[in-house]
């Protein structure tokens, strides 16, 4: 296959996506990288029908790679995830229509294009939480306790464009980040960076049943199929704070290779919105190696496909599933980047700033790989 990723120069080094596309290209596949925060194309010749099999984004909102998606997604080129479901996240203010209209248990959402016209809300609204409608990566987040806070903070909240502001919900300190690969929930919990005060350690946790289902939904109602969920647990239950797609896959066992199969599924047979019919079509994706089954699954990676309802093919029930139904468990896993990126600094061939070159490959091209399956474990 060829695949064309779009990375910020943010994540430049960042093990998500530099490890998937070295894990891509081991297998043979060919990829394109376009840093489109830092290059000059000539569209014409980059977005063409036919020029790619799928284009991958991971940039941070607000950024010019949403745009460059877009145009491919409209001379009929898939896209990971579906450029219509990244911008239904990467607005806040129209993820949270989008959400609570669809059921998902989200805040009451304030929208604001001048900060102090929050300064309308009665006081019984805060303390607030304050954010930029494009925000991504905790970018300008505030915790406002009070009406003359919000006043005190107009200058810095000015520059920030649209505005989000949230009554706050009321929980421990830790947040808990639902990610969503292949059609399996994996969930790690860390302190929030409203409360820096409280440090906790990032690590892996049992997911509820609850949550999952949530977090299930949440690919469903967006049209995401490689996504995250920050959750709250708060006085009345869970709560969706943020959606992302494409984020770090932090502490998920196998992340790289994970994230690279569910790449080439969607490449082949489209996502959430784009193809398939459903958002848990790819549960389960790879799990049982690289044989072809009648699915017409192939051995490059991708692997076979388990039925809609996301059930495990290898029969230990080791994750869960998009149906919510099972906890996962713990293991060894990638390292903080999500990706197991060894340190080094280095880049793939061809990712320079500027170029769009193919990466080249001696044969044999393809090489199965076979996922390890964790037991449930306690988290740690």
């Amino acid at each position: 296959m060829r695949l064309c990723f779009l990375v910020e120069e943010q994540y430049r080094y960042d093990g998500m996506p530099v490890e998937v596309i070295r894990q891509l290209t081991a297998w043979g596949h060919r990829v394109d990288v376009l840093r489109p925060g830092s290059s000059l194309l000539r569209l014409s010749e980059v977005v063409r029908t036919g020029s790619h099999d799928a284009w991958v984004l991971k940039t941070v909102s607000g950024g010019p790679g949403l745009s460059l998606l877009e145009a491919a997604a409209a001379v009929g080129l898939t896209t990971v995830n579906d450029a219509r479901s990244i911008r239904g996240v990467r607005d806040k203010a129209l993820a949270a229509v989008i959400g609570r209209s669809r059921g998902l248990p989200m805040p009451v959402t304030y929208a604001a294009a001048r900060p102090e016209a929050l300064g309308e809300l009665p006081e019984t609204e805060f303390p607030l939480v304050v954010k930029p409608a494009d925000g991504s990566s905790g970018r300008a987040v505030r915790l406002v306790p009070s009406p003359d806070r919000l006043a005190e903070l107009a200058g810095e909240l000015s520059g920030e464009g649209m505005l989000i502001a949230q009554p706050y919900v009321r929980n421990s300190g830790i947040d808990l980040k639902v990610y969503c690969v292949g059609g399996e929930l994996y969930a790690t919990e860390r302190c929030s960076p409203l409360h820096p005060d409280r440090p906790a350690h990032e690590r892996r946790v049992p997911l509820s049943a609850e949550v999952a289902r949530m977090a299930a939904e949440v690919g469903v109602v967006y049209g995401l199929d490689l996504y995250g969920v920050d959750v709250l647990l708060g006085p009345d239950g869970p709560v969706i704070v943020d959606v992302n797609d494409f984020p770090s896959f932090r502490l998920v066992p196998d992340a790289v290779e994970r994230v690279a199969r569910a790449v080439l599924v969607l490449a082949r047979e489209g996502g959430a919105v784009s193809g398939t019919g459903g958002a848990g079509a790819l549960a389960g994706a790879g799990r049982t190696g690289p044989d072809t089954d009648e699915t017409g699954s192939r051995t490059d990676g991708t692997g076979p496909r388990t039925d809609r309802t996301g059930a495990s093919a290898d029969g230990t029930g080791a994750h869960t599933d998009r149906t919510g139904t099972s906890a996962h468990g713990s293991g060894a896993g990638a390292d903080e980047t999500g990706a197991g990126a060894d340190g080094t600094g280095t880049q793939p061939a061809g990712t320079e700033p500027g170029t769009a070159e193919i990466i080249p490959l001696p044969e044999p091209a393809r090489v199965p790989v076979r996922f390890r399956a964790t037991a449930a474990g306690d988290g740690r």
